[in-house]
């Protein structure tokens, strides 16, 4: 099995059968902006920006091998200065828990790879600060609210470029948005995703896809030359593309294997007693949500999350 996971049919299918009704419409759009890098790689200032979300300790299990935790979740944008160590995590998301941990911060943050980047004099510099976007179902409150924050934030850093690394099925819509928005504003885009089905049917300017389990976006974990590699593929994508809508796929495998592709979301792998397991705790982990929301003062009807 070499084809890409098919996201959006196996989320489709997946709360249909745990009952959740008509099926969620994802973001559509026939034109895509574009705009070429306006200086040399060597001479920009690139942005990261992620979905990954600062550790948070008394929030419950957020380590390798979490399962899904609700209560890290965040539901504004935040930022970060690039010459600090942070510690992100990935448990507030629905990335591919049968196939890989998150044990390496940088399979999903690639700030230390774009340091290297720019200590060699392939891009001109990191930007001062690093923006984290929140995972939002809501399209309304990403674009009203989110993305504009986003925005701002990379042109007060003065970026040329930024590069934005999704983790679950809807950060990947979240940064494709994010994308869309920045690109409009003068600033050159590129997404490092594993979802490539959920991007291009957005529609972004450059998408490189790692075809990897979620979660894994820049590269394979405790593997600096794949995530090196990983970065590298998508810095040449942002100064080498000519259009909009061009997606780049790695060279990269995750296995010798591809049996991994058949689990995430399957439904037709699941039996009754397990779907309805899997609906008491998407239950559960709804009314958490919720209940951080109101507690963080987010309104429950504009902020839907994963």
């Amino acid at each position: 099995m070499d084809a890409p996971v098919p996201y959006l049919e196996r989320v489709r299918e997946y709360y249909m059968a745990l009952g959740y009704g008509e099926p969620y419409a994802w973001a559509h759009y026939d034109q895509v902006p574009f705009l070429r890098l306006q200086k040399p790689l060597a001479q920009s200032r690139i942005a990261l920006i992620t979905t990954a979300a600062p550790y948070q300790p008394d929030k419950g299990d957020q380590g390798p091998g979490a399962p899904y935790n609700a209560a890290a979740k965040f539901y504004a944008v935040y930022s970060g200065a690039v010459d600090q160590p942070h510690d992100l995590r990935i448990s507030h998301v629905a990335i591919d828990r049968a196939h890989t941990t998150a044990e390496d911060l940088g399979s999903y943050f690639p700030l230390a790879a774009l340091h290297r980047q720019a200590e060699s004099g392939r891009i001109g510099s990191v930007a001062p600060r690093f923006h984290g976007a929140p995972t939002n179902r809501s399209q309304r409150v990403t674009l009203e609210v989110d993305v504009p924050e986003l925005v701002q934030r990379c042109q007060a850093d003065d970026v040329d470029a930024a590069v934005l690394v999704p983790n679950c099925p809807v950060c990947h819509q979240t940064v494709s948005l994010a994308a869309r928005a920045l690109e409009t504003q003068g600033i050159a885009t590129v997404i490092m995703g594993c979802a490539k089905d959920i991007v291009e049917y957005i529609g972004v300017p450059r998408l490189l896809f790692s075809d990897f389990p979620l979660g894994n976006a820049a590269g394979r974990p405790n593997d600096r030359a794949s995530q090196a590699q990983t970065l590298e593929l998508a810095l040449s994508l942002l100064e080498s593309a000519h259009k909009p809508r061009t997606t780049m796929k790695s060279p990269q495998r995750w296995s010798s294997s591809s049996n991994w592709k058949l689990d995430y979301c399957n439904i037709a792998r699941l039996d009754q007693d397990e779907i309805r397991k899997r609906r008491m705790e998407f239950d559960m982990s709804k009314k958490q949500a919720q209940m951080l929301r109101e507690s963080t003062g987010s309104s429950p009807s504009n902020a839907s999350s994963e």
